[in-house]
């Protein structure tokens, strides 16, 4: 691995810098590497810099922890994914809350063509493991990962049930890939690096602190096309993944329950105040994101044809003919031009009927 790497975990380590200032702190000295090599004069104009941040940053200190913790993660065959790296998730990349860094153990592709994330509370019925598991056979079909938080309940019994029916899974963490917690799920999530894997954003000797677990939920939100929670109470951290799904314009599921149902409650509220659909079948599901069944021929889309574009435009839409979805950072790289040109032109292609705005600020032809 590069020393770039180094300074890039080394700036997560920086105490009082979240993501988003060390983004800011990175953008300002022209890169990670440039930020340990700033004077305090210059750390001082980057917004949101005091002066005990930029003491910690001339230490040096988080660069000597980053070097062991570098020397760890190849040991242990552990990825590190920078924010802008080709592997980090796009779906989520865009995001103001995207982690800075991701810790990734496993073999799926964290930006598979199609990702579900399935919740629920860590004390479920009979009924709603049976359901979970019965959401996840039919999953099977579409070709799906599945993305979990590998927590007591409908987390462990979404990814038990992936590993028995040969189904990828990712198990998003509260803490460092130094351990797994709980402690009664390792051998699951061992079993998980083979079909799928564990990924944090939390460096390793960082303990599973109760603060940690809601920061997770964005992940399992940010990362996936849609967001199922099979069992819930009125509150807990169910209802915060659903939540933060609805903000970053995911597609949420709820399956119902009666209204004595203690643990349906949750997932009834959500599809009475219309942040839910309702989902009783995969099928459900399928029909509102327009999938079909791994196997079953795409019917013909018939292209706009004859449509006049100008130079830009034409430029676009050569650069979506690159992949199946590509996000706007990429597309603004790759065309050379200011982000404000990018959007418009965007906006006039879809008025044009020639793409189609995704989630996470990705597009695609039609």
């Amino acid at each position: 691995m590069s020393n770039d790497l180094l300074y890039k975990m080394a700036v997560t380590r920086i105490p009082k810098v979240g993501g988003v200032l060390a983004k800011n702190l990175i953008s300002y000295c022209g890169g990670a590497a440039q930020v340990f090599s700033a004077n305090k004069r210059e750390l001082l104009k980057v917004p949101g810099i005091g002066r005990v941040i930029a003491d910690n940053i001339l230490t040096q200190q988080v660069l000597h922890e980053a070097e062991a913790e570098l020397e760890w993660i190849e040991k242990h065959d552990i990825q590190a994914l920078f924010y802008l790296d080709e592997a980090y998730p796009q779906r989520m990349r865009n995001y103001t809350e995207a982690p800075l860094m991701l810790y990734y153990k496993g073999n799926a592709d964290l930006n598979a063509p199609r990702i579900v994330s399935i919740v629920g509370t860590r004390k479920p019925t009979e009924r709603g493991k049976a359901v979970c598991e019965d959401i996840v056979e039919g999953l099977k079909n579409y070709d799906v990962l599945i993305i979990s938080g590998l927590a007591y309940g409908i987390d462990v019994t979404a990814h038990r049930k992936c590993l028995e029916a040969d189904i990828p899974t990712i198990g998003i963490l509260g803490h460092g890939l130094d351990q797994i917690y709980p402690h009664q799920h390792r051998q699951i999530g061992l079993e998980m690096c083979h079909n799928g894997g564990l990924l944090t954003e939390f460096s390793y000797k960082i303990g599973p602190n109760r603060e940690h677990f809601p920061m997770r939920n964005r992940i399992i939100a940010g990362m996936s096309d849609a967001l199922i929670v099979v069992e819930s109470a009125q509150g807990g951290g169910s209802i915060i993944s659903a939540e933060l799904g609805n903000k970053y314009n995911k597609s949420v599921f709820a399956v119902p329950g009666r209204r004595t149902d203690e643990q349906s409650k949750g997932c009834n509220h959500l599809i009475k105040t219309n942040k839910a659909h309702l989902m009783e079948n995969v099928e459900d599901l399928a029909y509102i994101m327009e999938w079909i069944e791994e196997g079953t021929p795409k019917p013909a889309v018939q292209k706009q044809l004859f449509v006049d574009l100008t130079p830009d435009e034409q430029r676009i839409v050569d650069i979506l003919k690159t992949a199946d979805e590509v996000d706007i950072d990429t597309i603004t790289y790759q065309a050379g031009m200011y982000p404000a040109q990018v959007a418009s032109l965007l906006l006039n292609l879809e008025f044009k009927g020639l793409l189609k705005n995704l989630p996470g600020k990705r597009y695609m032809l039609v």
